[in-house]
Formats: structure tokens, C-alpha cells, sequence
């Protein structure tokens, strides 16, 4: 691997110790209406977030609900001791792909045949926090001052 893409990943994996996410894959419900819902909640405070979902009437909400709580459950696993109230904890991502579509065959007038697309979606949520943590910037080479 080049240094380029091995500094890169290096990279992704600091990222990815202070991301907080969730996922939740094949849920039988279309994205279509599952997006609706996310919509609802898109860059929501959690504690907000979560009182929107439970008292939601759509048959989604419940299922984002739980995504929800399991993306907290995985915030709280990476940060021992520390209150949700006081990190000021968000939805930064919220986003819903299609996923696999079950194809089945409806009888039609005269012979002919309808098909019926089961959709699926898959779901990843991101949390975020508001108060970023201070960091200390790299010291960067400069090549330029090398060569001369």
C-alpha cells in the first residue's frame, strides 16, 4: 500500500473512534416511507429526537426508534461516565437506501399477470456531537524548505 493510502486509512480509523453510528439492514418496509420518518428527525437533538418518535403514529417510527436508541447505546460504549445532557448528542446522519426487493407474481384480467415489488430498505444513523473536543493540529513537513 502507498504511503498516500495508508496515511488515508490511518486517517478513516481516527474518524471512525469518534463516530457513533447504527445500522439496520432488510427492515420490510419501503424507503419511501421509512424516509418520511427520518425526515421528521434529520439533525434533531436526541432527547428530542426520541420523544418525536415514540409518540409518532407511523409504523417506521417504531423501528427508528429502537435504531436510535441502539446508536446511544453505542455512544455510551465508546464514552464511559459521560451524560448524554452534557455532550449534546445529535443526529448528524440519517440515511435510508433501498434493499433487497422480493418479486412476486399477481393474477390480472385476461390472462395476464401482474408483478408485485416487496421492497426493503436498509437504514444507518450517525450521531454527532455538538461540543467538539479541542484538538491538537499536526505539525506538517514542508518539502519545499528539504530540496533547497
Amino acid at each position: 500500500m502507498g504511503s498516500r493510502k495508508h496515511i488515508r486509512a490511518e486517517q478513516r480509523k481516527e474518524e471512525r473512534k469518534t463516530q457513533y453510528t447504527a445500522s439496520l439492514r432488510n427492515v420490510p418496509t419501503s424507503p419511501r416511507k421509512m424516509r418520511i420518518v427520518a425526515d421528521l428527525v434529520r439533525g434533531m437533538d436526541v432527547e428530542q429526537a426520541l420523544g418525536v418518535l415514540q409518540f409518532t403514529q407511523k409504523e417506521p417510527a417504531k423501528r427508528l426508534y429502537k435504531l436510535l436508541r441502539s446508536a446511544i447505546a453505542n455512544w455510551e460504549v465508546k464514552n464511559e461516565g459521560a451524560r448524554i445532557e452534557d455532550n449534546q448528542l445529535y443526529i448528524k446522519e440519517i440515511m435510508v437506501d433501498g434493499g433487497r426487493m422480493l418479486k412476486r407474481i399477481q393474477p390480472a384480467p385476461q390472462g395476464r399477470a401482474h408483478r408485485i415489488r416487496k421492497r426493503s430498505n436498509h437504514v444507518t444513523l450517525i450521531l454527532g456531537n455538538r461540543i467538539e473536543k479541542e484538538e491538537v493540529p499536526e505539525v506538517v513537513e514542508d518539502k519545499t524548505a528539504e530540496t533547497k
